[in-house]
């Protein structure tokens, strides 16, 4: 093994051609006040295996690849099964309706006047 630093993220991002980016997560006790300190860092990591949004991913440090690369995908520790998202795909499909999305029934709604509807008053309101 080298002397290499391996530091293990989860993917947030991989819209970029071989790129993603990876937060890393560090939780740890200030030394004085003992309160629990969550840290996070993101890093832009070179993806030659093809990660997706959500993986749990070991990277390893190298050789400047880009102004911003520095790190390099070593393995997936833990794939993401992501499925389709329902709300996105129901509302761009026009024959879903409410009640199948919420799974409650819609109330029918009493007439009431709008703002819109509400004319000038005859008597003495303003020309």
């Amino acid at each position: 093994m080298n002397n290499r630093r391996r530091i293990t993220g989860v993917v947030t991002s991989n819209k970029m051609t071989k790129t993603v980016v990876v937060e890393i997560k560090r939780v740890f006790r200030h030394p004085l006040y003992q309160k629990v300190v969550h840290l996070s860092k993101r890093v832009k990591a070179h993806d030659e295996i093809g990660c997706q949004v959500g993986d749990q991913v070991q990277i390893v440090e190298s050789r400047p690849l880009s102004r911003e690369k520095r790190w390099v995908v070593e393995t997936v520790v833990k794939r993401e099964i992501r499925t389709a998202d329902a709300g996105v795909e129901a509302v761009s499909a026009a024959d879903v309706d409410v009640s199948t999305l919420t799974g409650v029934e819609a109330k029918p709604e009493a007439e009431s006047p709008r703002s819109d509807d509400f004319s000038r008053s005859e008597e003495g309101g303003p020309a």
